[in-house]
């Protein structure tokens, strides 16, 4: 009985990791369950010891169906290394919490050696505000998003990301290297069977960036979609995903005790990404996204 267990069982996680693209929306369930993926690798060792405990080979060769798969698919993640190298552009990301009031020490901490800082959840002139322009020459803010850089923000403009409020911008950057264009989004939640405000904005967000001519581009913020949550496919292409090509493992920024998903991310475009990285936010239930680009 537990042999044929473990081997349904083996079989049925293979299936979900290599298939999950094929199933249907489910009221949300895809949403979490893709953005879940990479821990259902935790799987594998209990098939294995329920394997040897049944004492039978082919249930061990079942068990070991699906750490092949989930090797394929995220293998180079859990042991990429930063290509490193020399860094012009040095940028942030962090949703510092709407009730958080240890913001200004959260942002002071993150931003310490960033060119370019993005925020979300802002109280406007609340504490991290405060201490961002007290950090900062350039900043522009819209709602409860905001930049703050150390180069001049030579055009600003507030965004609609489909939500029916302002709730992102885009700003042109003047840098020593020529302009970039940065936004800064704060998209719709995702939850079970609420995924439909999520789904408008990432559409919005997809739409602005076909239409921006910019050669170099930055998207900054918490997008509410996981790395791995087939929805995030939409800007990835045609942006380049900071943490999958320059990061040290997934990155995972929520929640903060111990992060299990991605939903804050650094994406761009026109440039090259040397490094990327997350880091403590006091207070916050998310994590910073940080990332340094070569221009």
């Amino acid at each position: 009985m537990l042999k044929r267990a473990v081997i349904v069982a083996s079989l049925l996680l293979a299936a979900v990791l290599a298939l999950h693209s094929l199933l249907p929306p489910l009221e949300g369930f895809t949403t979490i369950l893709e953005s879940l993926l990479p821990w259902l690798g935790w799987g594998v060792p209990v098939l294995l010891l329920l394997a040897l405990a049944a004492r039978s080979g082919l249930a061990l060769a079942a068990a070991l169906v699906p750490g092949a798969v989930w090797a394929v698919m995220y293998g180079g993640t859990a042991l990429a290394n930063p290509p490193g190298g020399d860094s012009d552009l040095r940028v942030g990301t962090v949703n510092v919490g709407v009730v958080n009031n240890n913001s200004g020490v959260a942002v002071k901490t993150v931003a310490g050696e960033l060119d370019v800082l993005a925020a979300q959840e802002l109280t406007p002139g609340g504490p991290a505000a405060k201490q961002l322009n007290a950090m900062f020459d350039n900043s522009y803010t819209v709602s409860t998003i905001g930049l703050w850089s150390r180069y001049p923000i030579v055009e600003r403009k507030s965004i609609d990301p489909g939500l029916g409020w302002k709730r992102a911008l885009r700003a042109v950057l003047k840098t020593p290297k020529g302009d970039v264009t940065v936004y800064v989004m704060h998209l719709g939640s995702a939850r079970p069977g609420q995924t439909a405000a999520r789904d408008k904005s990432l559409a919005a967000a997809r739409e602005l960036i076909d239409d921006d001519p910019s050669e170099r581009i930055l998207l900054l913020g918490d997008l509410n979609t996981a790395t791995t949550d087939r929805a995030l496919d939409g800007l990835t292409p045609p942006l380049l995903n900071a943490q999958a090509e320059a990061g040290d493992g997934f990155g995972f920024t929520w929640p903060s005790t111990f992060p299990v998903v991605r939903p804050d991310h650094v994406l761009y475009r026109g440039m090259t990404a040397t490094w990327a990285d997350v880091a403590p936010a006091s207070g916050s239930d998310h994590r910073a996204a940080l990332a340094a680009f070569r221009l």
